[in-house]
């Protein structure tokens, strides 16, 4: 097998005309170990995230950032399993996403992870227009990252989001090569629609 190794632009071959942004968003695990995300770029990030849409306004999502190099950072890669653990810790930034469940005592929030979900997935959006890349992860223990930062019983840790530039994909084994470089597929449209009159 061929890896592809000009891993820069693998834009979505799509059956109808999207954004540009939406196309060349792909989930990369080939990071670069010395880039930094400056600070503007990154409030940014987390601003395009601040205005998802959220069900009655409710804002559930919150947000554990840590730079590489720092302790939270080391924290939350500790808590990573898998072939997670092999490559994310050349991310610039862990982010770890958490919902807030209830609105108050007497009152759940049913929508709090789909508005988590939104929040993220406008902060992936943001990222790739400023040139970054995401990767979301869900191989991780959450109890061990809600102890280690010591979250209330009403916050959810949901996913963990790596963040940061692409790096040489020939630093990774051979098996996240092969994952790296795989061709990118969906399910056909007409899959996903359960109804469409």
């Amino acid at each position: 097998m061929t890896l592809i190794t000009d891993t820069i632009s693998r834009a979505a071959d799509t059956a109808s005309p999207i954004l540009p942004v939406l196309s060349a968003r792909w989930s990369p695990r080939g990071f670069d170990p010395a880039a930094l995300v400056d600070e503007d770029t990154l409030t940014t990030v987390f601003e395009a995230a601040r205005w998802a849409p959220s069900a009655s306004n409710i804002q559930p999502a919150r947000f554990i950032v840590a730079r590489r190099g720092s302790d939270s950072f080391a924290r939350i890669h500790a808590t990573l399993m898998g072939f997670n653990k092999a490559w994310a810790d050349a991310a610039s930034v862990l982010i770890v996403n958490v919902a807030t469940l209830p609105v108050g005592e007497e009152r759940a929030n049913p929508w709090a992870r789909y508005d988590l979900g939104q929040a993220v997935a406008h902060l992936t959006i943001q990222a790739q227009h400023e040139g970054l890349h995401t990767h979301q992860l869900g191989g991780f223990d959450g109890p061990a990252l809600a102890l280690s930062f010591g979250l209330a019983e009403n916050q959810a840790v949901v996913s963990v989001t790596a963040l940061g530039m692409l790096g040489d994909v020939g630093l990774l084994s051979p098996e996240l090569q092969e994952r790296e470089s795989a061709p990118r597929t969906r399910k056909p449209l007409a899959e996903l629609l359960l109804v469409n009159d």
